[in-house]
């Protein structure tokens, strides 16, 4: 069993804002490998469950339906649950605004970097060392004081574009994560991607 968690927060008015570029994300992953009823979410974990195959593999999507902030119990429950080991069967698919729009950075472990979704699934899981493949949404132009009000503010149609390419290639990921594992994942997509402008 593998879990991909994507981040985001709940409710029709965070829909196409940038601190939702991981439910998005998960999104092409949902919508490439869910079949018929069985691939119809559930409510489970304090999230939206779906349950795939990739390969050979029992893979959950979840989307903690808690905010942002919160979104540690969900994952934690579901670790719990499955008696998962999150170093190895874990990928956390994030925003990320210090990387440029499109851009994606995999690591194995790592700080939250003042991202509050993976402070709060540190806290839950007691330990650092867990997948995330962040998903660059651009920092805030000038004039933006907070930068809490530039990541829940809404991609544009133009970077909506933009990032396009990077959501099909983080449920690439996804995909080589569940079958081949991090170690290809982060040689295959820690690179440049080439990002239409």
């Amino acid at each position: 069993m593998k879990l991909i968690v994507g981040l985001g927060n709940p409710g029709p008015q965070y829909e196409r804002t940038r601190h939702n570029a991981g439910f998005l994300a998960l999104d092409r992953v949902i919508a490439r490998h869910a079949r018929g009823a069985a691939g119809l979410p559930r409510q489970r974990f304090s999230g939206e469950c779906t349950e795939v195959t990739i390969g050979s593999e029992r893979t959950l999507l979840l989307k903690p339906m808690r905010f942002m902030n919160c979104s540690g119990s969900a994952v934690s429950e579901a670790v719990n649950f499955f008696k998962l080991d999150p170093a190895a069967d874990l990928l956390v698919l994030v925003d990320d605004y210090a990387l440029p729009l499109g851009h994606l950075r995999v690591r194995a472990e790592g700080s939250p970097g003042g991202h509050n979704g993976l402070s709060d699934i540190q806290r839950a899981l007691g330990t650092a060392v867990y997948p995330r493949l962040r998903i660059g949404i651009d920092g805030p132009p000038p004039g933006f004081e907070d930068p809490a009000d530039w990541v829940l503010g809404r991609f544009t149609d133009e970077q909506l574009k933009t990032i396009s390419p990077a959501l099909d290639q983080t449920a690439d990921a996804v995909d080589v994560f569940v079958t081949q594992g991090l170690t290809k994942v982060m040689n295959q997509f820690n690179k440049k991607v080439e990002v239409k402008k």
